[in-house]
């Protein structure tokens, strides 16, 4: 069973995907808008890698602030949800996401990554670690 791991953002989503077996996590793409509100193209190319990849589940990041407590994000992400899942008929769960922007800019530190190219990379490595924390989370359970 697939999973697909998104990272929602304001103009983009970083996609991430399982292998075949669930064992592992990989970048995909960031899937970039003009405006927050242009939807249509970033549902249409989510439908379209949930078919490409034949994905069961999808693992959407829950912004929740450092404290614990939701704020504006929280609710966008909620929207959007409701209109992967209406697009999709995919099951949705959300994963805390608390520092993986940080997490992820650790990572491109390390591998070398230029500051001025680190936008290219930043959200799809984030939908990664997304992914990853919800896959090491169930394997506790």
């Amino acid at each position: 069973m697939r999973i697909l791991g998104l990272d929602f953002g304001s103009k983009t989503v970083g996609v991430a995907v399982t292998d075949a077996l669930g064992m592992t996590a990989q970048g995909v793409e960031i899937i970039r808008r003009p405006s927050p509100k242009k939807m249509r193209k970033t549902l249409a190319r989510i439908q379209e890698l949930v078919e490409q990849y034949d994905v069961e589940k999808i693992v959407i990041g829950y912004p929740v602030m450092l404290s614990g407590s939701e704020g504006e994000r929280v609710e966008k992400t909620k929207e959007f949800a409701q209109l992967v899942q209406k697009r999709t008929g995919k099951e949705i769960v959300f994963q805390d996401e608390r520092l993986t922007t940080v997490e992820a800019y650790e990572i491109m530190d390390e591998v070398g990554i230029r500051k001025e190219d680190r936008y290219l990379y930043v959200d799809q490595i984030a939908a990664t670690i997304i992914l990853e924390d919800y896959m090491h989370q169930q394997n506790k359970e």
